[in-house]
């Protein structure tokens, strides 16, 4: 297992992180002996970060990680999210010390390393259902008793160690200015092949919803370190998905969507084209950790098998500079068939 550093920070967090979420599954709906077999062979190959939420599982992600770390008498860097809804804009830096006593209470912890909003900075206030956490208006990270408030007394507390926030897309702007107050150490963004505009300016002629403006080479030039989470794409990403297969038993089904089917295809046209002697997955990974910015790649591990996979790849071998020529093809045809406007990289060089 490679590390890098954190930021400016003195934490070194392995190239392959363990994600607690509810898509693969594990921390979730997994037995106990399962988890506990899984946590304890991650450790044993060099993973030292676990990412966590009180909204995995409804806290039972962290109480069963925090189990899983007493039963193995280990003590990995460990971080945890606070999700500020509707109910908890009055009281929101509040919310935000009531949230970490209670997740330091399901993990058995008396400190966080890392504590992350998981709401993205939005630069309006954003119009969202009630039980949302995807957004948060700046103006509810800056106010008096705001998110910012919230986590300076928690850090002044000795609860947390370092800071941290999520990137939602489209969001460029409020990243910068949350970095610009120099509190955080970290951001949390998803960077994949289907959408890689959280790692590098949008290419020419690629259409998405979502253009993360190319925030973790923002956050690199501030000192500030980057964990990627959903490098899958939900589960996309991978051979198991192109082959039509049931999700593992353990994972989140996710309803069948038109945009679930476009990306599946999009999936099948990378496959094609940057087809390498490993699996997708393992080459999403791959990508991913080409770019100088990114600390880490949170894996989500169903079982033994993806988790052996997928740290393999941190082996220091790099990303081939052909794949990525044929990459920036297929991301300026839009995933289409015409040709890129002023590129003339064929997918079969």
């Amino acid at each position: 297992m490679e590390y890098r550093r954190l930021g400016g920070t003195d934490l070194s967090l392995s190239e392959i992180g363990f994600g607690c979420g509810g898509n693969a599954g594990l921390m979730v709906r997994g037995s106990a002996k399962e988890q506990i077999e899984i946590v304890a062979q991650a450790l044993d190959l060099g993973i030292n970060y676990f990412d966590n939420a009180p909204d995995y599982g409804d806290g039972a992600a962290e109480t069963n990680l925090g189990q899983a770390l007493r039963t193995l008498k280990v003590r990995p860097i460990v971080t945890s999210k606070v999700e500020i809804r509707a109910a908890d804009l009055g009281d929101i830096a509040g919310h935000i010390v009531r949230s970490v006593d209670a997740s330091l209470q399901r993990l058995g912890l008396d400190a966080l390393d890392v504590l992350q909003i998981h709401n993205g900075p939005a630069r309006s206030k954003p119009d969202q259902p009630p039980g949302s956490y995807e957004r948060l208006w700046l103006e509810d990270f800056l106010r008096p008793n705001g998110a910012l408030e919230g986590l300076r007394r928690v850090r002044a507390g000795g609860k947390v160690q370092r800071l941290g926030f999520v990137c939602r897309g489209n969001d460029r702007q409020g990243v910068q200015a949350l970095l610009d107050t120099d509190l955080f150490a970290l951001i949390n963004v998803t960077y994949t092949l289907l959408n890689p505009t959280a790692g590098l300016d949008k290419p020419a002629g690629f259409s998405t919803p979502r253009d993360y403006g190319n925030v973790i080479g923002l956050a690199h030039g501030r000192g500030v370190g980057t964990a990627i989470f959903s490098p899958l794409a939900g589960g996309t990403l991978t051979d198991r998905s192109l082959g039509g297969l049931e999700s593992h038993r353990l994972a989140r089904a996710w309803p069948a969507t038109p945009t679930q089917a476009q990306d599946r295809e999009r999936a099948s046209k990378l496959k094609q084209v940057i087809g390498r002697d490993e699996s997708l997955a393992a080459t999403a990974y791959r990508f991913i950790l080409a770019n100088p910015g990114v600390t880490t790649v949170i894996g989500g591990f169903s079982d033994a098998a993806q988790l052996l996979e997928l740290t393999a790849v941190s082996d220091g071998a790099g990303f081939p500079p052909e794949d990525f020529e044929r990459l920036q093809d297929l991301w300026g045809r839009n995933f289409g068939d015409a040709p890129a406007a002023g590129r003339h990289v064929q997918a079969s060089d």
